[in-house]
């Protein structure tokens, strides 16, 4: 009786390549790029562990609504914690004339920044589609 002999592969683990949340960040970019045309909107913020992405149509103002988009997440984490809300999807903080919106998507921070008139909802809807 013959033997056949069995080959083994050995099968390396896959890790998911880096690329993969680079094209998420890119298209949450492109989503925010085109948030950026529509009426009202002033501009935005996105943050990761790693970079941040700055685009506002006045950037004379961007230690100001650097700030302010800092301090309006971090208040919305405490909030949470202390009212025992569980995890805010967004917040918005409405001033004289401008607005903010800040949220979390995956590891991603945002903030867009927009005239107080301008539609939140539309912004909303096109984000949280990702």
């Amino acid at each position: 009786m013959v033997r056949k002999k069995k080959t083994v592969q050995e099968i390396a683990p896959v890790t998911e390549p880096l690329t993969i949340e680079e094209s998420h960040v890119n298209n949450l970019r492109e989503n925010l790029e085109e948030i950026k045309t529509y009426d009202g909107v002033i501009g935005y913020i996105l943050r990761n562990s790693t970079s941040a992405a700055i685009d506002l149509k006045d950037p004379t103002k961007l230690i100001d609504y650097a700030v302010l988009s800092s301090s309006t997440l971090d208040a919305s984490e405490v909030l949470s914690e202390d009212f025992n809300l569980g995890d805010v999807k967004s917040i918005i903080v409405e001033g004289k004339n401008v607005k903010v919106l800040s949220l979390t998507v995956s590891d991603s921070r945002i903030s867009i920044f927009m005239d107080k008139e301008a539609n939140c909802e539309k912004v909303l809807r096109k984000l949280h589609d990702l």
